[in-house]
Order: structure tokens, then sequence, then C-alpha cells
């Protein structure tokens, strides 16, 4: 077992690899009006009354001013046929938006096309937590799709699988 002073983050980052996560992207506009977007698996449900939700992006990211300015997000709940999509907003690409088809969401922000789920939200409140920056945002409109989600474990993704038990 690690003790605190001790951890390694390699290792951390391999132990918290072991709970398998959702695979997000969170859009917004830039000052320029640019749409925005980075691939996300830190994305949690808060509270149903009010409808408020959860993500955090890291402090060294380029796209966090736009976030902080924006005042608004949305999150997409990615399909397991959008692994592409996932890799396309996770890395430094510039025009990652350039031909992924997606409408204007609730103040002209970009929503995704063929997601599992889409929340769009307001931002409540911006907290700094270590390397990061927590992001609170109260939902405004969401829609959903069914299917599939994609998932993210132990490095790879994956594909979430029903386990029912049978009533005895």
């Amino acid at each position: 077992m690690n003790i605190l002073s001790k951890i390694d983050p390699l290792e951390l980052r391999q132990a918290l690899g072991n709970f398998g996560t959702g695979v997000t992207i969170v859009s917004t506009r830039a000052a320029d009006g640019c749409p925005v977007g980075v691939t996300v698996n830190s994305f949690n449900s808060v509270s149903l009354d009010p409808p408020i939700v959860l993500w955090s992006l890291n402090k060294t990211s380029p796209s966090l001013a736009a976030f902080e300015q924006a005042g608004r997000f949305v999150i997409q709940v990615l399909a397991i046929d959008q692994i592409d999509l996932s890799r396309r907003f996770a890395s430094r690409t510039p025009e990652k938006f350039g031909g992924v088809h997606h409408r204007c969401g609730l103040g002209g922000l970009p929503v995704i096309e063929g997601c599992t789920a889409a929340f769009e939200c307001l931002t409540l409140e911006q907290r700094t937590v270590g390397d990061h920056i927590l992001f609170l945002g109260h939902i405004e409109a969401f829609d959903q799709r069914h299917g599939a989600s994609l998932l993210y474990c132990q490095g790879r993704y994956a594909r979430g699988v029903s386990l029912e038990t049978s009533a005895t």
C-alpha cells in the first residue's frame, strides 16, 4: 500500500484508471465566437433538484480561458461509435469542430449530433481544486437517444454491458 507522501503519480493514475467512466466532450464558445471543445471523463451528476452536474479541466489546458469566460457549457455523452471524436477533441488539433455535425444550442453553443445525451448548462461555480478547475453547472436543457455509451477503463475504450440478474 502506498503512503500518501510517497505516492507515485503514474501508479496513482493507473489505480484511478480502474474506475470506468463515461466519455464526454464538453463544449462552449470562446470570446471570439469560435467553438471550443475538450474530451473529458470527469463528469458527474451532483443533484436532481435542482439539476446540477460537475466536470473538471486541467489548469494547463489551452481551452481553459474559454470555459472560464463563457458562463455556460454543453456536456455531450459520447456513443460507442464516436471514438474518433473522443480522440480528436483530446488532441491539440486547432479546428476540432471542422466537419463535425453539430447544432447551435442555448447561447449559440455547439451541441454535437449523435451523442447518447447532451446537457446544456449555465455555469454556477468554478473552483480551483489541486491541478484542475472544477465547474458546476445548472442543467437548463437536455436531450437523449437510445444506444450504448462510450466508456473508458484501464487505459482503453470500452462498451457498457448490462449485467441483468433474474429474480428468484
